[in-house]
């Protein structure tokens, strides 16, 4: 690269990331040919329409790309109909909404405080602006889905649609249970598992394709693919969401996307790919257990996918005094509010945590033992500037001793 002021930015991106513990839920490594494709000659491309209806010529390859990354969509989660253009995941929910909703309509979803997503109705988004938005949250004790509640709010509200799925809750979704009270009140359902769709492709979470109308994922969190989205849904709504997306929503697609996200789902159909969800999920599992063990509460007290929250305030901490703490000694991770939170999001009282990016370098259980009891030191020893350097130095030997996918190879 001659323009050396970018290059030397990425550069310390890098060394940053070969020398920290990257435990941000919603990142991971992708492979080496997943970024190849990302910066091939696609990344040029137009091709505005879908394949065999374009409005450019010269799209044949174009096509031919497109229809294997919804091939092999299609096949990993075993969806009638998927659309791989869309760019984002809030412009993924962004696209549905447009399908099927009304502005005077309402939806239903997770608070934005106990786990839920901006795009699914925070006043701040969107989705709140345009929208009525109705909430259900978790029980105050067992921090679960509060299903009655949820039952109780769609009856009485009928929205339009009922979104499941959040950016911070640790257990298992029953989407069986969510379809049914959609039924019941007249609502279609929409499953956002972008935190967890390399799970449910693994088998490792139930899959929301039998009972959603409507499922929407991003393509880089445990999917381990590029920066991106994708809509899967019933055969019947095929049409109105592939026009939501273009041209209601965004012009052409980033062909080279489209691209990384075939290779991507290529690789999710192998064998090395389930036993690497599988290990997410018993990372966090050993992660949260080190943690809780050293006198810290989990939020749900522990967790079935990829991350988990910690609950400071017992601890007299927030979150984002730990988070920075963490960061300045080489850990990184994100400060997250709690159920029933006393502290506003830019405070919080939490930590969330993740294990994808960590697993894709090949780190198992042990490694998680090793961070667990790095992560607890640091916070008890956080008045203690020698214990400090001690074990940033650890932090720094674990995560130099593991290679970055995509870059070490």
């Amino acid at each position: 690269m001659k323009d050396m002021e970018v290059k030397n930015l990425i550069n310390l991106e890098e060394i940053s990331h070969k020398t920290s513990l990257n435990l941000i839920a919603s990142e991971n490594y992708p492979s080496k040919d997943v970024l190849n494709a990302c910066s091939s000659v696609f990344s040029t491309k137009y091709a505005e329409g879908y394949p065999g209806a374009r409005y450019y010529e010269g799209c044949e390859i174009s096509d031919d790309i497109e229809n294997l990354a919804i091939d092999r969509a299609k096949k990993l989660f075993g969806c009638e109909h998927v659309n791989v253009q869309v760019h984002s995941g809030t412009q993924a929910n962004q696209a549905v909404f447009l399908s099927v909703m009304r502005p005077e309509d309402n939806i239903l979803s997770m608070k934005l405080d106990q786990g839920g997503h901006l795009s699914h109705g925070s006043k701040v988004n969107f989705s709140g602006k345009i929208y009525e938005c109705n909430f259900y949250g978790v029980d105050r004790e067992s921090e679960l889905i509060d299903f009655d509640q949820v039952k109780k709010i769609a009856l009485e509200k009928k929205p339009k649609i009922i979104i499941c799925g959040a950016s911070a809750y640790s257990r298992l979704i029953d989407f069986e249970k969510f379809s049914n009270i959609a039924k019941e009140a007249g609502a279609y359902l929409l499953s956002d598992i972008a935190h967890i769709s390399g799970l449910v492709a693994a088998n490792v979470h139930p899959s929301p394709t039998p009972y959603s109308d409507f499922v929407t994922t991003t393509t880089h969190k445990t999917l381990r693919g590029p920066r991106g989205a994708m809509i899967m849904c019933k055969k019947e709504f095929s049409n109105i969401v592939d026009k939501s997306v273009f041209p209601g929503m965004q012009g052409g697609p980033f062909m080279n996307m489209v691209a990384a996200k075939a290779v991507a789902y290529n690789e999710a159909l192998n064998d090395e790919f389930k036993s690497y969800a599988k290990q997410v999920v018993n990372n966090a599992k050993k992660l949260s257990s080190v943690i809780s063990s050293n006198g810290f509460r989990i939020v749900s007290g522990g967790t079935d996918n990829h991350q988990f929250t910690i609950d400071l305030s017992k601890n007299n901490l927030t979150g984002a005094e730990i988070a920075s703490l963490l960061r300045r000694n080489g850990i990184i991770a994100n400060k997250n509010g709690i159920p029933y939170d006393n502290h506003p999001p830019k405070i919080t009282s939490g930590i969330r945590i993740g294990t994808p990016a960590l697993t894709s370098r090949g780190m198992k259980e042990d490694q998680m033992d090793i961070l667990g009891n790095l992560i607890v030191g640091i916070i008890n020893n956080r008045n203690d500037n020698n214990m400090l350097n001690k074990l940033s130095n650890d932090v720094k030997a674990l995560a130099s001793a593991f290679k970055l996918p995509g870059v070490d190879y």
